[in-house]
Formats: C-alpha cells, sequence, structure tokens
C-alpha cells in the first residue's frame, strides 16, 4: 500500500492531522523535495510521528522507484511525503501510474497548495488562465513556452501563474528576479510585446510561512529581493477593480 502525504506549503507544521496518522501508521517514510523547495525540518517530524524518514533523489523516483518506494510497497504500509499537495507534480502521476500497473492500491492525503494560495494576492482563483514554469537555460537550450503560454492568457485577458524552477541537487531556487529577467529575454527575441519592463508583475515568496508579495512593474520587481526561497511569479490579466485595489496593498 502507498500513501501520498502532502506536507503543505511552509514546514512540517503544515501536515494535517490526518497526514501525521498515515505517517504514524507505515512502515517505511520517505520525502522528496526536489519538486518544490521545503522548509520542513525532518528531524522534527521524525520526533512526530516516530519514524524515521528517508529522503529521495530525482532519479530514484523518476528513474528506479521499483528499487525503493514501490520495492516495499507492495506488502507494506509505505508513506511518499511530498512539499504541498501530493498531485501537483507529474512526478507522483507516473509513481502512482507504476504502482496501480503492480497492483498496489495507492490513497493520498491532501494538503494546501500554490494553487489556492496565490489568493493572497487578491487576484482572484477562477480568472488564471494556464500555469507555466519558468526553467534554467542550460547551453544553447532556452525553452520559450512560458512567453507562449503568456501571450494565450494576456489575449483572454487572464492572469499568468508561473512556477520557477528547482534545481534541489544543484542547491539552485529559481528567484522572482531570474524569473522576469528570463521573461525579458523571451520577448526580446519574440518581439510581440506580450512583456515589457513596463509590465504589472506580483512577485510571491515563502506561501503559508514568512510571507513576502511585491506588486510593480517588471524593472521594479527585478530589483527586489524577495528573499529564501519558495518563489512564484504572477502576470495579472485584465483585473476586476477589487483586485487593482488589493494589489496596492502591495504596492509600496
Amino acid at each position: 500500500m502507498l500513501c501520498l502525504v502532502g506536507l503543505g506549503l511552509f514546514d512540517e507544521r503544515d501536515i494535517s492531522l490526518r497526514g501525521l496518522d498515515v505517517l504514524r501508521g507505515s512502515d517505511f517514510v520517505y520525502a522528496e523535495f526536489y519538486t518544490n523547495f521545503s522548509h520542513a525540518d525532518l528531524s522534527r517530524l521524525e520526533g512526530l510521528c516516530g519514524k524515521k524518514v528517508i529522503l529521495l533523489e530525482r532519479s530514484d523516483l523518476e528513474e528506479h522507484p521499483e528499487e525503493n518506494v514501490l520495492k516495499y510497497a507492495v506488502d507494506k504500509k509505505v508513506c511518499l511525503l511530498v512539499s504541498g499537495d501530493p498531485m501537483v507534480a507529474t512526478t507522483h502521476s507516473d509513481l502512482v501510474l507504476r504502482a496501480r500497473k503492480k497492483g498496489i492500491s495507492v490513497s493520498f492525503v491532501h494538503a494546501s497548495s500554490v494553487f489556492s494560495a496565490v489568493a493572497e494576492t487578491g487576484l482572484q482563483i477562477y480568472k488564471f488562465g494556464k500555469t507555466t514554469t519558468i526553467a534554467y537555460p542550460e547551453g544553447s537550450y532556452f525553452p520559450m513556452s512560458p512567453y507562449d503560454v503568456l501571450k494565450q492568457n494576456k489575449d483572454a485577458g487572464l492572469h499568468t501563474l508561473c512556477l520557477l524552477d528547482v534545481k534541489a541537487g544543484e542547491g539552485k531556487y529559481m528567484s522572482v528576479s531570474e524569473a522576469v529577467e528570463l521573461i525579458l529575454r523571451m520577448e526580446e527575441s519574440k518581439k510581440q510585446d506580450v512583456f515589457t519592463k513596463d509590465s504589472l508583475c506580483v512577485g510571491v515568496a515563502r506561501l503559508g510561512g514568512d510571507l513576502k508579495i511585491k506588486a510593480g512593474k517588471a524593472s521594479e520587481i527585478a530589483k527586489t529581493d524577495f528573499g529564501k526561497p519558495p518563489h512564484i511569479l504572477i502576470i495579472p490579466g485584465k483585473m476586476h477593480y477589487m483586485e487593482e485595489e488589493f494589489l496596492k496593498f502591495f504596492s509600496d
């Protein structure tokens, strides 16, 4: 049996009582933090649940989960802890499919997620369009798909939520400033007037914890220090007057 348990947005205190019950009743407890940065203290979590928490790398789950999580879930109770909500990352969808193909039963304990917490900005959830991820360029590889998503959403008057790249193995977590600069580079290449230095942006850091939100022109946001990760970037579309009023609180 495999259960994916969400740790929530910030640290180990965001886990639900149901999640703790699952941990305490598990034979093996694993955790992964490569899909998103977490401020969770694993030693404190181990004290709460009375179990050893085994931290996995990206390759452990994406390349050979049969050697860890799925190996024991065939006849034991196995828990996988993930930052945020369990089924947001496609990695977890792949793991669930592999488990079910092996006849392993799978359950979930959901938790707070960026996809609802962004409402703290005052931007209305139902007015968000397609989400995109800003990735670090590597060599000659410079993914432009976020620009296309932004254009699509902008044309429809919708807000764009940009998730930022995580390279946990290298200790790299993209900042709001880096994301803004990358989209400006995309604009230089595409030249479709989708995103400029005067575009309104909302930078957000550490949802669910010591929160920082800053709204302003891209040129201003790029110079703002948002502190520790995780960060996200929002590019608003057409706004209701209440949304505009809300963002004024974060523009000083």
